[in-house]
Parts: structure tokens; sequence; C-alpha cells
């Protein structure tokens, strides 16, 4: 089966909400907590979950991605494909029409203006954008009418869903930020805080790493919704307060990645105050392996960037070795119970895109040690490993949450045995994962040998995911340090083989490309070393109707059907 076959009508047109509610506010106030407290509201300027779902409440795509992965038509009249004639038959092109009269909050109109803009803004060669991928092969973007652009790519799309579809490639105002592009973009503090949406709810304060205050978007585009005239939206803090706060105080409505033991949540479920939920979609656990030389003894500029190779784990025996010491199983077993899975793959689902990649399911310390040894890194005395004049001493970080604490304290152990000497670090979750690109301390910054964090992607496609690691788009100085190829991983062949599955319609030749780049970053390079296929777990208070949990598009994704059920 082709994907260009897929394109001719597999489309979701379903109604998202009952009709719970009939007035606008009616419902009053609704608390959000996200233990990872949000840093900054443009998604394009962070690639930080926190940052882009707490955003997806105030801006929006022309296209969501639903709970079983179909694609939604949100501010676009409909999903273009080729039967209703959106896609072109060559497959280089796609038009979308927005819905007519759409309003910005501030009662603007939205127009094909601000969809070009969007595109522009993110693919300026002068600034950095944490969704560039997102972007991959567009040729063009023209405005057509008020109501209608067009996207054209360089060569034949057979999936042309990455730019304007899911909560990672919203559509902003070129009114608020015509005057923000390029290397000028972090700077537009205002804008980025505060930003003019299309969503169910409008920012009234926004205190960075801290809490939000929202209320509802007066021209929202439907007059019955949302059902709450406000919203908080709190961040900080850690998983068991957030857990708490919704199961067993009922102080917040609505708890965000519970990543708890198995065992900590069941008790908290004994509050009766609120229900967990959970899926499994596409979120891994994943240790990436720096490829270059974080060292603070370089000057900036050349500190953890392609100027300098890391001077240990640039070879591949070292970083096959790390993997190889690491019981996947205890991990899941300590930290997720049911909720996890051991995985050696970036991309473990859907089926069609997963590799059959298992070799790391099985914890090897004695072959570690002997790859260590015939690659000549030798003991010392004191245990770590050594080899022209390079130790094996690895900063290991990290965001501060005990179950990421309890991998780290196992990992080191075992990477010690093994001669690699390990130095623990932890971040403050909503700084690790923020934009800010004057803080040393963020994952994309990376001024670590070694850093643990779990991702996902949009939608059931991986194309846009794996293209997250070509070339480039190395987080950099030039680049105010976006970028979503955190390793700064480098292959001219990987990057020829993403451009493949860019131009590839055969679902089935699809998943053999995908699963090929799959292993070139996993068993075959080790640049990203996967621990666990996390399912992902919230909660919401019993009293909160119309939540659906969505694995493949931001978690807030329905929130403007949210109501309380009296």
């Amino acid at each position: 089966m082709k994907l260009k076959t897929l394109l001719l009508g597999a489309i979701a047109g379903t109604a998202l909400a009952p009709a719970a509610f009939a007035e606008r506010g009616s419902d009053g106030h609704v608390n959000i907590i996200y233990w990872q407290a949000p840093s900054i509201l443009n998604p394009y300027l962070s690639s930080g979950t926190k940052d882009i779902e707490s955003a997806s409440l105030v801006v929006e795509p022309l296209g969501r991605y639903d709970q079983d992965g179909a694609l939604v038509a949100y501010l676009a009249e409909e999903i273009p494909t080729v039967e209703n004639g959106g896609v072109s038959a060559d497959l280089k092109s796609i038009t979308w029409k927005l819905k007519s009269g759409l309003k910005w909050s501030d009662g603007s109109a939205v127009t094909s203006a601000d969809v070009k803009f969007t595109a522009d803004y993110c693919m300026n060669p002068e600034g950095g954008c944490a969704q560039l991928a997102k972007f991959e092969g567009v040729e063009s973007v023209e405005i057509i009418d008020d109501l209608t652009v067009t996207v054209t790519f360089g060569e034949a799309k057979p999936n042309p869903y990455g730019p304007f579809m899911g909560g990672q490639s919203p559509i902003i105002q070129m009114a608020q930020f015509e005057n923000c592009t390029g290397a000028k973009a972090p700077e537009c503090t205002e804008a980025n805080f505060g930003p003019i949406g299309t969503g169910p709810f409008v920012v009234t304060d926004f205190r960075p790493n801290d809490v939000i205050s929202m209320v509802a978007n007066e021209n929202y585009r439907d007059a019955a919704k949302p059902a709450f005239a406000s919203l908080t939206f709190k961040g900080g803090g850690d998983a068991t307060a957030s857990g708490r706060a919704v199961l067993e105080t009922g102080e917040y409505d609505y708890a965000w990645n519970l990543q708890l033991a198995p065992d900590v949540l069941a008790k908290m479920a004994e509050g009766g105050k609120g229900t967990a939920v959970s899926a499994f979609g596409t979120l891994v656990e994943r240790i990436e392996m720096n490829m270059t030389d974080p060292s603070p003894s370089l000057e900036e500029g050349v500190r953890a960037t392609a100027a300098a190779p890391h001077p240990a784990l640039s070879d591949i025996n070292v970083r096959k070795a790390m993997s190889m010491a690491i019981d996947r199983d205890l991990l899941v077993e300590i930290g997720y119970g049911q909720a996890g899975r051991p995985t050696c793959n970036l991309v473990p689902a859907p089926l069609a895109y997963a590799s059959d990649n298992t070799d790391c399911l099985t914890q090897d310390i004695a072959g570690a040690n002997a790859l260590l040894d015939e690659a000549g890194w030798a003991k010392g005395s004191d245990g770590v490993r050594a080899k022209d004049g390079v130790r094996l001493s690895m900063v290991y970080q990290t965001s501060t949450n005990a179950v990421r604490q309890d991998f780290q304290a196992l990992i080191k152990q075992w990477w010690e045995e093994i001669g690699v000497e390990t130095e623990l670090r932890n971040i403050n979750a909503s700084v690790f994962f923020g934009g800010d690109p004057g803080s040393p301390d963020t994952f994309q910054r990376f001024y670590a040998d070694v850093e643990m964090y779990a991702n996902n992607f949009d939608g059931t496609d991986p194309e846009s995911y794996l293209a997250q690691h070509t070339c480039d788009k190395a987080p950099k100085p030039e680049s105010q340090w976006q970028g979503e190829n955190i390793n700064r991983y480098c292959d001219p062949a990987y990057d020829e083989l993403v451009a493949e599955l860019g131009r590839t319609g055969e679902l089935s030749k699809r998943g053999e490309i995908a699963k090929k780049l799959n292993d070139m970053l996993t068993k075959e390079s080790y640049v990203v070393v996967p621990l666990v296929d996390r399912g992902r777990v919230s909660a919401h208070a019993n009293s909160l109707g119309g939540v659906i949990l969505n694995t493949w598009d931001s978690e807030l994704w329905n929130a403007a059907d949210w109501y309380r059920i009296k």
C-alpha cells in the first residue's frame, strides 16, 4: 500500500466532545499542574514538552492528531488529501484552507499571511528554530488568497503533514511577531510569554518557571467553549506533589506526567479524588551521548560544538560498552512497572516503523569490559579506564525527578563496574527543558558528557522526528542553542537516508527506511541509548469531564472540550 492511497481520505472527522455545556465560562475555574514548569510559551523557541503543551492552550495548528493518531482539522477547513484536491497528484505540494471567520484573541482576523509568516519565522536562516524538522524539504509557502496557502516541497513528499500539524507547529500571529524574527526571536519577551492565539484560553499573567493565569478566549470559534472561565497552570515541584494534588487532596484538576514508581502511584489512587490515566505512544526515556567536548576548559563558541569532538565518546566502543552495561529490565521494574517496557529503539511505535532491534536488552558487564580492554582503554589503579591520556570520566545529567535519580544511581554503579567514572548532576526540570539561550543548564546546550530525558513525536509517522538528527540541526551559538540534534551527531549517509524517506511513498519501504535510521542512531552508532518505552501516565479529578488522553499530540489538545461534572 502506498501512503498516497491513505491520503485519499483516511482522515478523521469526529466530534470531540459531548454537549455537556452550552455557555462559555459556565463552569468557573480549572487548575492544571505540570511539575516541569513552563519557561516560555513559544514552541518554536523550546522543544520542552512542558512549554509546547502549555502553549497549546493558546496557539493552535491547522490540524491535530487525535487520541488514535488520526488527523483532525482545527484551524483548517479540512485536512488536505489527494482525493479532495488538497494534495497535488505529484505529491509536491499541499494546499491548506483556513476556516472562514477565524479571529485571533485580540479580535483581528486570522489570514493566510499568518500561516506563511509562521513558516518564514521558523525557517529564518539567521535564527534558531526548535521545530525546524517539521519544515524539512519545504521549498516555499505561497499565499493564494486570504484563507489559502500552498506549501511546495523540493521533491515529492508522500507525508506532507509536517508543517502546521500538531502542537509542535502552531500558527503564530504575524502582527505580533513580525519584528521578532531571526536572531531577534529570543529577545521578544512580551510576545514569547504572552502570544496572541486562536486557542480556548488567553494569557493574563505569565511567571516563568512558576505559574500562568489564563481566561477564556472571548473570540474562540465555538461560542459555547471553553466551559471554564479561567484557568491556572501551575508549574514546578515534583511528580509526587503533582500526583497528590489531584489524586489525594483534589486541589488540582489535571496532573501531567506522573513519573512515579508504581507502588507510589497506586497508594495515591486510594485517595479517591481522581483517576490515573495511561497509554503507550512513542515516549522513550533515553541517554544521549555528547559527540562534542563539553569541557569548561574550552572557550565559549567552541565548547560543545562540532569544532571540538569528544575525547572519549567519539570512540564507538566506549558508547557501546556503556549501553551494554545497563540492565533495562531492572530500570523498568523500579521506575515504571506496567507503565514501561525495556527498549533498544528510539522509535518504538507504530509497529510499521519499529525496528526488531533487541541487542541491548540483556545486560553484559563482562562483554562491556572485554570490549573496552580490546579497544585499549586500560584500567588504572583507581579502577578508572584511560587511553592516550584521556580518562573515562563522565558528567551524567538529567532533570530533578525521583525516578530519574534512581536510574542515575544504578547506571553510575554499572558504569563504574566497567571502569567509567561518573559524576551525577540533576537540574531543575523547568530550567533543563527550557529554551533560555543564556542558560548553561538546558538539555540543548548539553554542557555534560551524557544526559537522560524522554521525548516523543506528534502523530504516527516518525519522518520529522528522525529528521531531527541531520547535521544541520545541531544546537550551536549561531542558532541561539536551538536545534533538535541534541547529541551533535553528523553522518552524511544518515542525512541522505532522511531525504530518501521524505520522497518514498510505499508504506513498507518507508518502514524499512525508518527502521534503518533508528538503527543507525542506536545499535550502529550508540549516539542514542534507549532505555524505556514509557507509557504516558497522568491524572484528572473525578469531577473533570471531557478528558481524552492523547499520546500523539499535546495532552491538552482538547482542553476546549473539558467541563465540570456536576
